[in-house]
């Protein structure tokens, strides 16, 4: 990795800077000098596959992942929050033993990842974190919770999982439950339960910044009005790009930007999802690539790239992304805005594909007309500032 700074005042000094010696206009950075972060990487799901390693460069042609070592350092990824994700299951006892078991397993191989690759990439647990092991040219490893689910009604196992590493968390998921109603199920709590209110209290004490992506409207209303701390939607798009119930409209994009917060824009739900018949068949295959040879999963991976060419997963592209992206970036501000595509999780698009093409965002803001800070901001600052925000209101 190619570093311009190590330390975040300095990046914003450099980039408040309008001329060097001379009066002349310096030269526009390039996008691997950014400090570049994605909010929602869902890679931990591939940590246990067999035969596969988090080292070795993948081709998209015979593999479904979207990132790895070496195509973070082509993408000038630098770093992100890897996602701790469980699927919803039965609200009582035996179902939340079930998914807590999951959730610390999925800790454990992000541990064993970074004990793997050491010298490559380590954990964060603060921007200061951040920016020293991206100055010391190491990938940088947040970690994130997607969906509470697995805490069942024990609110005390949220310091576990913050001693543990965890610095982002969003209530639910797909479907309500116990916490808060998601977006895309029928209202069970009109919001948050009262648990989830207890929950956002506890996120505040502990300095845990709160994720309000999946969560219904009222649930994103209620948190903004008793957090303590601005909040961050990790992976959500506009309803201005498509109106779907897990898209973020004008006026709660507006609500998250007003209490401090950010809108990380994603790749998903920019159309509908074609999850019909072989497609959907497909998609229950490439969630078991765990259980699978090496030999089983290639297979798979042709057979889902054979299916792109003719039932692809979303109608949208680079463009539509980036048109998407640049209607937050007006509606939010360049203050509130960053990046969360959700890869590994649903997300890539053509032009768009994986972590290699993120130098084009960076290319797409600049033919936009924004400025080397704003792309900073929209990278890395606006999330980091967020977190330090949270980590402040933990201490006082």
């Amino acid at each position: 990795m190619t570093k311009a700074l190590a330390f975040a005042p300095l990046i914003f000094l450099l980039s408040a800077c309008a001329t060097v010696s001379g009066g002349t206009t310096p030269p526009q950075r390039r996008h691997q000098d950014f400090t570049v972060l994605d909010t929602h990487i869902d890679t931990p799901v591939h940590f246990a596959r067999p035969g596969w390693h988090f080292g070795d460069r993948h081709d998209l042609a015979t593999d479904l992942d979207q990132i790895d070592l070496p195509r973070m350092h082509e993408g000038g990824l630098d770093g992100g929050f890897f996602a701790i994700f469980t699927p919803q299951g039965p609200l009582d006892p035996a179902g939340y033993a079930t998914a807590l078991a999951s959730a610390r397993k999925r800790s454990d191989e992000i541990d064993s990842m970074l004990t793997q690759y050491t010298d490559q990439i380590g954990q964060a647990l603060t921007p200061a974190d951040a920016f020293r092991l991206d100055g010391n040219g190491r990938f940088f490893a947040f970690r994130s919770i997607e969906n509470s689910y697995p805490l069942g009604t024990d609110l005390s196992l949220l310091r576990e999982f913050f001693d543990k590493g965890v610095r982002l968390a969003g209530p639910v998921h797909s479907q309500n439950n116990q916490f808060a109603d998601s977006s895309t199920d029928t209202p069970r709590w009109n919001g948050l339960s009262p648990l989830g209110r207890q929950w956002v209290k506890e996120m505040n004490r502990l300095g845990i910044v709160i994720d309000a992506s999946h969560a219904s409207n009222a649930a994103l209303d209620q948190m903004l009005e008793l957090s303590n701390a601005p909040i961050l939607l990790s992976h959500s798009t506009a309803r201005a790009a498509f109106d779907h119930p897990r898209n973020l409209d004008d006026a709660h994009i507006r609500k998250v930007a007003a209490k401090g917060g950010a809108i990380c824009v994603s790749t998903i739900y920019l159309s509908a999802i074609n999850l019909a018949d072989d497609r959907a068949r497909l998609w229950d295959e490439s969630e078991r690539l765990a259980e699978m040879t090496p030999e089983q999963q290639a297979d798979v991976a042709r057979k889902w790239r054979k299916l792109d060419k003719t039932q692809p997963l979303w109608q949208a592209d680079f463009d539509d992304f980036m048109q998407m992206m640049l209607h937050v970036i007006k509606v939010a501000g360049v203050e509130h805005v960053c990046v969360g595509a959700d890869w590994d999780g649903g997300g890539g698009l053509p032009g768009l594909e994986d972590a290699t093409s993120l130098p084009k965002i960076t290319q797409g803001l600049r033919d936009a007309g924004y400025s080397d800070k704003d792309i900073e901001k929209i990278w890395s600052g606006n999330v980091l500032r967020v977190l330090k925000a949270a980590q402040d209101t933990a201490v006082r």
